[in-house]
């Protein structure tokens, strides 16, 4: 054996061994274990994050190992608005947009680009040894995915489960989307907090120009100071002229916050919309998708939000309107997590999932331990998301997806359209306008958008009906594809003998918006959880315990790190000395660390083989009984069968971590620093009994490691045993 272990040497060699061997395929007639590998984003590249997915390869193996048909089935994620957003940030190079393009040619656009920079995670996966069957790979927009998504839809449409409705939703006007609270970031800001003055009373705001869409003034209903105005309406001297507005009484209303008095604006404020339905209050909208005040805004129509209220605010410290400004408010502020820029809460017609019934069959299942989840602390945190779920809307208003089948006669229906002309200019206006100045044709090839005003009637089809018909622009919303995962990965033929799956591993942080999803459509469709346990990752950071990101110029790439340290000493990274579920401080030194320790079972390794080269036959032919052994060698013995017997308990309620740290003290500590250096006179001398008791143990080592440092224990492994040995098939345990 070389005198050290160059990873580099190894890996692919290594990996290329086991894909010959069909190792990444499972053997049938086994008991099985299944993992659904959770599909990163198809034109994505390996990040510190994507190293957890370790997790799912360390339980693979180890089953493999015990003898189970493992099979991890990889996928990838068309990931609807993440995509198009990296795309659309391409095309701005090139001076062009996503307006420039009609839907369908936008489509293939982005098709194209993700088909050319799709597959390199998977290449970047190998590199850590992933024992997945890639040959299996799903992707979210292959014809079978949609088939399934089209006929979960269709299903629950037609008993009932669908509806569409308007729906306040956080809006980004850049990116051209809603986007879902998983995609919303919330940053605190100082802003200039508004006391503007509405007839006999004054109120606190940072969006003065949302006030043309005010329908009514709230109070807290046990507030004495505005007792007296509950229920009347006041005169309000405006910018636009006299206007009366009511007051009510809401009991969200904060007292402390400003005077106590707040603007109630339903068509821009989450909060507003909900006390806006309560009061059965009237929705007005001033502010329209491209981010810029509407029609009903007088002079200050098409501006641009944060121009508006410097012009608005100008105009009411003129009229005298304004008793004060606090120019140091601290507040929190929701911004698009793509591009930073704020975001307009917009009423838009959206398609929901009614939930109140489906998703008590999963809560039931999670109490009844149909799943379980660990730690064990997230069983109560899901549960509590349930309890609390609303209708899912569904809809998101990108190209880059599963378009819902839905679709309008244009000449029943008064839809709002905007489309490219056949000389490619931007044509907006109602569809009965368009049609009498257009043909057809030119606007369905043409078609960017369609928005159809709630209660219109719709056909839901897979196909394009007869008759002038155009489709609903709307995508599903991603987690409602990515939902139905556990239906679309296996075959068929499969269910009967891989369903439910047994592990699905993934962060903690989508665990209401994927899991619950999944849990969901699974007791829906097929009347059984899709998973038997849920393994929640710790998060990985950086050595603060921040989460890493580019912008905190505290990301680590992963690739350098295997280029240079190697792909064990990563994954052990991610595990050592770490408590399930919590963050992971991810620095170079650790991952330095656990380049030591492959280094020091190459060591053993090699000191081993030394002391073997002239007695290799005789230990391999020689019987060792228990009873013979030394005070010493017993001992060895005696503390790796405890700790044997420890490992599978451990690992069979993923209790990864600990067990890699025992394994790892064991190997190092006691085998090597103990041990060894109390046997190593006898095994210098060829004693045959200890050689073969030191190798029979340090190979049961190499076992027990392999699951979490693949490439160096089957390298030594092989040193021993023939480069057509492996450990995932030793007789061994």
């Amino acid at each position: 054996m070389d005198k050290r272990f160059i990873a580099t040497d190894y890996e692919n060699k290594l990996y290329s061994f086991w894909e010959k061997q069909g190792f990444l395929k499972p053997k049938t007639k086994l008991k099985p274990f299944t993992i659904l590998m959770p599909p990163p984003n198809a034109n994505a590249s390996l990040h510190a994050g994507h190293g957890m997915y370790a997790v799912d390869d360390i339980l693979i193996r180890y089953k493999r190992i015990r003898g189970f048909s493992s099979l991890w089935i990889p996928g990838m994620d068309h990931a609807g608005f993440e995509t198009q957003y990296v795309y659309e940030k391409q095309l701005k190079k090139t001076g062009k947009s996503r307006l420039d393009f009609d839907r369908a040619t936008l489509y293939q656009n982005i098709e194209r680009f993700v088909k050319d920079n799709s597959g390199l995670i998977y290449q970047q996966f190998k590199r850590l040894g992933f024992l997945a069957d890639w040959s299996r790979s799903v992707f979210t927009l292959d014809s079978a995915v949609l088939e399934r998504v089209y006929a979960t839809f269709i299903k629950m449409q037609t008993e009932g489960y669908v509806y569409r409705d308007d729906y306040i939703v956080n809006y980004c006007p850049f990116c051209g989307t809603s986007l879902s609270e998983l995609e919303v970031k919330h940053v605190e800001r100082i802003d200039p907090l508004y006391y503007l003055k509405y007839g006999p009373l004054v109120l606190a705001t940072v969006r003065p120009e949302t006030k043309f869409g005010d329908t009514a003034l709230a109070v807290h209903p046990k507030d004495k100071r505005y007792q007296q105005w509950i229920g009347k309406t006041v005169d309000v001297q405006g910018l636009l002229g006299q206007f009366k507005i009511k007051v009510i009484a809401d009991e969200t209303v904060d007292p402390d916050f400003g005077t106590g008095v707040v603007k109630i604006t339903p068509a821009h404020d989450p909060h507003d919309f909900e006390v806006g339905k309560r009061h059965h209050l009237k929705v007005k909208q001033v502010i329209n998708r491209q981010g810029r005040l509407n029609e009903h805004t007088g002079p200050y129509a098409g501006l641009k939000v944060k121009i508006a209220r410097e012009k608005i605010v100008a105009d009411l410290k003129q009229k005298g309107l304004i008793e004060r400004i606090d120019d140091q408010y601290l507040h929190a502020v929701t911004v698009c997590y793509k591009c930073g820029r704020d975001l307009e809460p917009t009423i838009i017609p959206n398609w929901f999932i009614k939930v109140k019934q489906l998703k008590q069959p999963v809560i039931k299942a999670i109490k009844d331990k149909q799943v379980r989840f660990f730690p064990v602390r997230y069983q109560k945190q899901i549960l509590q998301w349930l309890e609390q779920m609303h209708d899912w809307p569904i809809s998101r208003q990108i190209t880059w997806g599963i378009r819902i089948p839905a679709w309008y006669d244009i000449n029943q229906t008064n839809a709002y359209l905007v489309f490219l002309n056949s000389q490619k200019e931007s044509v907006k206006g109602y569809a009965q306008d368009l049609l009498k100045k257009y043909p057809f044709s030119q606007i369905e090839a043409g078609l960017q958008e369609l928005s159809a005003p709630v209660g219109s009637d719709y056909t839901i089809s897979v196909t394009k009906p007869e008759g002038q018909y155009l489709q609903e622009t709307d995508t599903f919303d991603t987690w409602f594809s990515s939902g139905q995962w556990p239906l679309v990965t296996l075959k068929a033929e499969e269910y009967a003998y891989r369903f439910p799956t047994d592990v699905l591993g993934t962060l903690s942080d989508i665990l209401p918006f994927w899991v619950s999803r999944m849990l969901l459509f699974s007791l829906y469709l097929k009347k059984q959880v899709p998973f038997k346990n849920v393994y929640l990752w710790s998060m990985v950071s950086d050595s603060k315990g921040q989460k890493m990101s580019k912008s905190k110029g505290n990301v680590i790439n992963p690739i350098e790190l295997v280029e240079k340290y190697g792909a064990d000493a990563f994954r052990a990274s991610l595990l050592f000395g770490v408590a399930e579920g919590s963050k992971i401080p991810l620095t170079e030194e650790k991952v330095k660390a656990m380049r030591n320790f492959a280094n020091k079972i190459w060591n053993i390794g090699r000191f081993l083989e030394m002391s073997l080269k002239e007695n290799s036959t005789a230990v391999d032919q020689f019987e060792l009984i228990d009873k013979d052994l030394k005070t010493d060698e017993a001992k060895l013995l005696e503390e790796f069968n405890k700790l044997k017997a420890k490992y599978q308990n451990q690992m069979d309620r993923f209790q990864l971590s600990r067990t890699f740290g025992e394994v790892y003290e064991f190997v190092w500590h006691r085998l090597a620093d103990e041990y060894l250096e109390a046997l190593k006179v006898e095994l210098r001398n060829g004693n045959i009994r200890t050689l073969k008791l030191v190798k029979n143990i340090f190979v049961s080592c190499l076992v027990l490691l392999h699951p979490f440092m693949p490439f160096v224990t089957e390298a030594v492994y092989q040193e021993f045993e023939g480069s057509q040995a492996s450990l995932l098939v030793a007789k061994t345990t």
